[in-house]
């Protein structure tokens, strides 16, 4: 077991100030998460009312709501554009923001506008028509992100609405026991194609697929989901020859890196622990160590790579240990041991 993996299971070892340090943090998405993620605290702990209520009230996180608010935003062009709200909507979901919060409805009421009849969520984008789209603004939904609007609907505690169910079923219609590839909506044209070869699974789908799905452990032995799984752990096993266009293994996809934009070590590995399925596997746990070996002597992690539309926020910051990135890095122990 890992020094952080032992730490949390025994107070008094050495390595517990990691845990002390995150909850003396002034990031209370961090102590907020920290204290039900790592230390299992109830929501009616006096303690994470506490914290919840600093989340709710801090100026970046009102910040990140009113531009949720804004939704669509501006169009997506290119699916690593961090400063796209799509991103934001992702990062409320990751601190635990709920559809009851303030300023919340106005978000869900936004992105539940729009979805497409056969059931995902859609997105304004905008294809050129080299690429086989209509080289205009549109709604329209893209395997590569409608999943990531399926993962903050149901994160918001949309779990029962009857709109997620649709998504849901359609997300799984379109897997196979492969995974899932490339997929768009018809309205963009025979022509349309993402990168790769037309029948490899995309790595980015599969990943944010999965995302989503995980809160829904009814669906962890559906053949995609299963599939899914093992395509990104045989990626790791086989990165030295396995090369999926734009999603190599290789000196960048080990950065630690956030928010969850692109297909990097920290993103599929915080993925891929979500699965109990997964957790005695080899393969996620030379992952895993891929990334705790890159903590510091006090078990903090800084960020090795950043966006610049997050600049301002620690786990953007290149030069200081960041108290979220450490969370999630230790998160990741916590979940394999």
């Amino acid at each position: 077991p890992s020094a952080l993996a032992f730490a949390l299971r025994n107070p008094d070892a050495a390595g517990m100030h990691v845990v002390d340090w995150l909850l003396a943090s002034d990031e209370p998405w961090t102590r907020y998460r920290t204290r039900l993620d790592l230390l299992d605290q109830d929501f009616d702990d006096p303690a994470v009312k506490q914290d919840r209520e600093d989340l709710l009230a801090h100026p970046a996180v009102r910040e990140l709501i009113t531009a949720a608010a804004g939704w669509p935003g501006h169009t997506l062009k290119r699916h690593n554009d961090a400063s796209h709200p799509i991103h934001t909507l992702a990062v409320l979901a990751d601190f635990g923001i709920t559809r009851h919060d303030p300023g919340m409805e106005t978000v869900v009421a936004r992105v539940l506008a729009h979805q497409d009849p056969a059931g995902p969520f859609e997105t304004m984008i905008h294809l050129p028509k080299a690429f086989g789209g209509s080289g205009e603004d549109q709604w329209a939904w893209m395997a590569c992100d409608a999943p990531t609007l399926l993962y903050a609907m149901e994160t918001f505690s949309l779990r029962d609405d009857a709109r997620i169910g649709t998504a849901v079923s359609h997300l799984l219609d379109l897997g196979n026991d492969g995974g899932w590839g490339c997929a768009a909506t018809p309205a963009l044209g025979a022509r349309f194609k993402g990168p790769g070869r037309r029948d490899d699974p995309c790595p980015l789908v599969c990943l944010i697929a999965l995302k989503a799905l995980a809160g829904m452990p009814e669906y962890g032995g559906h053949p995609a989901v299963k599939g899914a799984l093992e395509m990104l752990l045989t990626h790791w096993e086989r990165r030295a020859e396995q090369k999926y266009f734009l999603f190599a293994m290789g000196t960048d996809f080990r950065k630690l890196k956030y928010p969850f934009v692109w297909y990097d070590l920290l993103h599929v590995t915080d993925v891929v622990t979500r699965y109990d399925s997964a957790g005695g596997d080899g393969r996620l746990a030379e992952m895993v160590d891929a990334v705790t070996a890159q903590a510091d002597e006090q078990g903090r992690y800084t960020a090795t790579s950043m966006y610049r539309a997050w600049s301002g926020w620690s786990f953007a910051d290149k030069k200081a240990p960041s108290p979220w990135l450490t969370f999630l890095a230790t998160r990741l122990a916590r979940r394999i041991h």
